[in-house]
């Protein structure tokens, strides 16, 4: 089964859609929002595999939406207008749908979504300290060992990966990376950054009483609350 989540203003559009997809009985609905900043806390927390996203949204476009979140699901945009589908490539759309949206171009879209899960599964398994990974960023490549890596921290919808003084952007959310990095090596700081461990250069603590690591690259990185405990557990003699 996949999930699914429809974020859409228009409640007449939310039922055509829903009714379109109670014909795919391999999709499981997660839940529809109106309301961007609704939508953004359901993703995070539900983390549905499948988002059918309208643009034109109250007090955020889809675009802004796409940039608030943490998590990054597969996206297939749903808009009356055309003159978008440039600007949603751009972020790794898996199709674009125009309203109303017929049958054949929604299965179509889902095939997509199937192939995509298909030909990412081998992807997701878990790296090793000594792994290496392929690292694109425009026209520059790397072949990285994890060990290089600095930090990586959450630019939008990208994650900017920090080593040897580079700073490429990859399309993946930091949520993806954490289920993939090796824990012995890599830790989740905050919600906007993961720190290699062994880069870290020294430990003080903030006036608020939370942790704040400096890293080997000068780098100042504040642990949150959230995540203290666990990092004193887990350094601890």
């Amino acid at each position: 089964m996949t999930t699914a989540m429809i974020v859409e203003d228009s409640r007449l559009a939310r039922v055509e859609l829903k009714n379109l997809l109670l014909q795919h009985h391999d999709i499981t609905l997660l839940g529809e929002y109106e309301e961007p900043d609704m939508a953004i806390q359901a993703i995070e927390q539900q983390q549905p595999e499948v988002l059918f996203l309208d643009i034109q949204l109250p007090g955020k476009n889809g675009f802004e939406l796409l940039d608030a979140l943490s998590y990054q699901p597969a996206v297939i945009f749903t808009t009356a207008y055309d003159h978008y589908a440039v600007r949603s490539f751009e972020y790794d759309a898996l199709d674009y749908l125009l309203k109303p949206i017929e049958p054949a171009r929604l299965a179509q879209a889902l095939q997509r979504v199937q192939h995509r899960r298909d030909n990412t599964a081998p992807a997701n398994s878990k790296l090793e300290a000594n792994s290496s990974v392929f690292v694109k960023d425009g026209e520059q490549c790397w072949m990285l060992e994890l060990s290089r890596v600095v930090h990586f921290t959450s630019v939008g919808n990208y994650t900017e990966v920090h080593f040897d003084g580079h700073r490429p952007l990859i399309h993946k959310s930091l949520n993806q990376l954490e289920a993939r990095l090796p824990e012995q090596l890599f830790f989740r700081a905050n919600r906007q950054q993961i720190i290699n461990i062994k880069k870290i250069a020294s430990i003080d603590l903030t006036i608020a009483g939370n942790l704040e690591l400096v890293l080997c690259d000068a780098s100042n990185v504040e642990v949150s609350r959230r995540h203290s405990a666990r990092f004193k557990q887990l350094l601890s003699l």
